[in-house]
């Protein structure tokens, strides 16, 4: 696909003749290329985005997604996309505190959720498709006897294990069914590199922060959008990252660590990270 406009509601024959698909299809197409910042909705339909052409044009920076740091970078997109939030992915990345995920939990939470956002009254059916859709995002289809199978369709950010089944519990949607359990993988995650959570933090800052020139250490552990919830990165990671971030940055980020409130300092002057740093860099040191 050249063109993003093909996605628009008013060329959707030509869109299923272009990809081979159905019309619900083309329909899951835009949201999730919405959703993930690589196609954006303008008045006469639709346009790739700067970060869609940049990464996945013929010439782009990793067009087959080949790079683990490319599905870390669209899982980035996916919670924090202000212009096509993604209610599930933005909750449970960031509001849901329980230490595991199973759907009596999460449909529960859910309910609450909604229940405040808006008047009309959500059924326990569609937000439990809600989970349904965020949990096989990252957990594979596997066969009777558990195993992965290797012909199946699973989406690419399965690939970052982000959830890990933990065990079963009983249902309390579904009397005498039992749910699988699972957890974030909440440790030091290496394949996240220097210049990548620099490129995420900045896009953080400029979200949240646009005027500031200093944050807080804790606003990038703990608060909504920040890379320590995203990424589900440890409070002790995030601070050994910042340690080496004037490095990684060529001085635009300072990390000043004190007693009171440790912060991150922005300086003026310097170039800002951008995406083709997360990939030059990696290929300087591949």
């Amino acid at each position: 696909m050249k063109q993003a406009d093909i996605l628009t509601s008013s060329q959707e024959d030509e869109a299923m003749v272009e990809l081979g698909v159905g019309k619900n299809m083309v329909h899951s197409i835009r949201f999730w290329a919405e959703s993930a910042d690589i196609i954006q909705s303008i008045k006469s339909g639709h346009q790739i985005t700067s970060f869609g052409k940049d990464l996945l044009s013929d010439d782009g920076l990793d067009p087959y997604l080949e790079d683990v740091q490319t599905l870390w970078l669209l899982h980035w997109k996916l919670a924090t996309n202000q212009n096509s939030r993604i209610f599930s992915w933005h909750f449970l990345l960031n509001q849901f505190q329980e230490p595991e995920l199973y759907a009596s939990a999460v449909v529960r939470a859910f309910s609450k959720a909604a229940a405040q956002c808006s008047d009309k009254e959500v059924s326990i059916g569609s937000l439990e498709q809600l989970y349904e859709v965020f949990l096989h995002s990252f957990v594979p289809t596997r066969g009777r006897k558990g195993e992965v199978r290797e012909d199946n369709l699973d989406c690419p950010l399965v690939e970052l294990d982000l959830l890990r089944h933990t065990g079963f519990t009983k249902s309390a949607l579904h009397e005498g069914r039992m749910e699988a359990k699972y957890a974030f993988r909440r440790e030091e995650k290496p394949e996240i590199s220097p210049s990548l959570f620099a490129y995420c933090l900045n896009d953080f800052w400029l979200t949240h922060f646009p005027a500031e020139q200093s944050i807080p250490f804790q606003a990038v552990v703990a608060s909504p959008g920040s890379p320590g919830q995203v990424f589900k990165i440890p409070e002790a990671d995030i601070r050994s990252r910042l340690l080496g971030i004037e490095d990684t940055t060529n001085g635009y980020f300072v990390f000043e660590e004190s007693a009171s409130i440790p912060r991150i300092v922005k300086r003026d002057g310097k170039t800002a990270p951008t995406l083709s740093t997360v990939y030059s860099i990696e290929a300087a040191h591949a």
